[in-house]
């Protein structure tokens, strides 16, 4: 009986995906910024889903649906805009991504947390409660608020003070606020583990309070095991024509709203009727400014990429845009020291000018209201493998990327906590 279900949860799988099948994923390549311009405003016209964005020097990632392949096509060549087709049907790869985390969970024969397989949001939220029951003295599990369908959106608190000395400053942490992106939760849930289960460095516990947020779009995770590439929210309330639902909960925040985002629904970037106008983000706002006297550093974690992100979006710096960018590289260099060889190196920079001007995203509205250090951490692909790239997991990746990340997260949060202690010194 088990190995019939196993079979047809393989077999149903499959054919989940068939919404992607002849799906093809372009690398773009741009050497201007007319170009760029220009293949950017094409990609939003056929409404692609624009993996990474193409800008000079760094190529971009697009998945083109099969009956728009020749329009897409067409504008390249005719244009002059060097590409190449990296995976001619992206099903093949979604069906593998399932053969490999469907046998990892068989291996595992375990219910417990752990990182030899991706786990659902009602494992992640029964996790956060059991920890709150071992560890009544240190964790406590907060309920935020309910997303668009009504699922709890709940955070751990991590003290060793009950977050009662307000000498003592704030690191927050958040994950899978584009729920596609399914390696951002090992990040999160592997902090966790050192800080609470497996304490090896005291220091980050006594001298820190800590917020994590493993699951920031709950709705939009749940439905990615039906559409493994949905990135927004659930909300149905923008639809057009019955269609096209879902706001970019990472567009959806106060700081400059609406500039460098989209209007329309069917957008990956859809911004929304107003900052804050999802209960997703609402929760959000709430932690950040409750806490905005002493929260230190900010941590949205997305994937992909191999970067650290700072604001702002519109490439206005902060006033001390040199020391994020001191502690970023020094994020990034904890995290290339033990990284896979096969990953490149991390880039760290202001978003606006390594990647796109992008507006309402909660790394900015942290730092504008709260994080003197806030960032945006883009976790690599998992590329030492011709079945992988973009947002899929291969289990033996999935520990590899709540280590390496967690050497990045101490880094920042001692340089954080130290400027705290100097009155937020900057």
């Amino acid at each position: 009986m088990k190995y019939l279900l196993l079979v047809c949860l393989f077999y149903g799988v499959l054919a989940k995906h068939e919404l992607y099948d002849g799906h093809a994923v372009y690398e773009i390549d741009v050497h201007s910024v007319e170009q760029t311009k220009l293949v950017h405003d094409f990609e939003n016209d056929l409404l692609l889903d624009i993996w990474s964005h193409a800008v000079p020097g760094h190529p971009g990632k697009v998945l083109v649906p099969k009956v728009k392949r020749d329009i897409f096509e067409n504008f390249l060549v005719q244009n002059g805009v060097q590409y190449k087709v990296e995976t001619e049907n992206i099903k093949e790869q979604l069906d593998k991504e399932d053969e490999l985390l469907a046998s990892a969970a068989e291996r595992s024969n375990s219910s417990r947390i752990g990182f030899e397989r991706m786990h659902t949001y009602e494992e992640v939220d029964a996790y956060l409660d059991e920890l709150a029951r071992d560890y009544p003295n240190f964790v406590s599990v907060v309920l935020g608020g309910r997303s668009v369908e009504g699922r709890p959106i709940r955070y751990l608190k991590i003290s060793t003070t009950n977050f009662q000395d307000t000498s003592k400053p704030i690191v927050m942490m958040q994950s899978l606020l584009h729920c596609r992106e399914w390696v951002t939760l090992p990040a999160t849930l592997y902090a966790i583990r050192k800080l609470v289960v497996d304490v090896s460095e005291s220091d980050l516990v006594q001298n820190i309070d800590w917020i994590i947020l493993p699951v920031a779009n709950p709705d939009g995770y749940v439905f990615t095991q039906t559409d493994r590439y949905w990135r927004k929210n659930r909300a149905t309330r923008y639809m057009i024509a019955n269609r096209c639902p879902g706001v970019d909960l990472n567009r959806n925040f106060g700081h400059g709203w609406g500039t460098a985002s989209s209007s329309n629904p069917c957008q990956d970037t859809f911004h929304g009727a107003g900052a804050f106008s999802e209960p997703e983000t609402e929760v959000i706002r709430d932690i950040i400014l409750e806490h905005s006297s002493r929260m230190a550093l900010y941590l949205d974690i997305h994937s992909f990429g191999s970067m650290i992100l700072y604001g702002y979006g519109d490439g206005v710096l902060p006033p001390h845009a040199l020391q994020l960018n001191l502690v970023g590289v020094q994020m990034a260099q904890a995290i290339d020291r033990v990284k896979w060889p096969s990953n490149r190196n991390y880039i760290v920079g202001n978003i606006f000018h390594v990647l796109y001007a992008a507006s309402g995203g909660a790394s900015d509205y942290a730092m504008s209201v709260a994080a003197p250090y806030s960032y945006t951490y883009e976790l690599p692909a998992y590329r030492n493998s011709a079945w992988f790239d973009g947002f899929l997991v291969e289990p033996a990746f999935i520990e590899q990327a709540g280590y390496e990340t967690w050497e990045g997260i101490k880094v920042g949060a001692r340089a954080a906590a130290a400027a705290f202690r100097n009155g937020k010194a900057v």
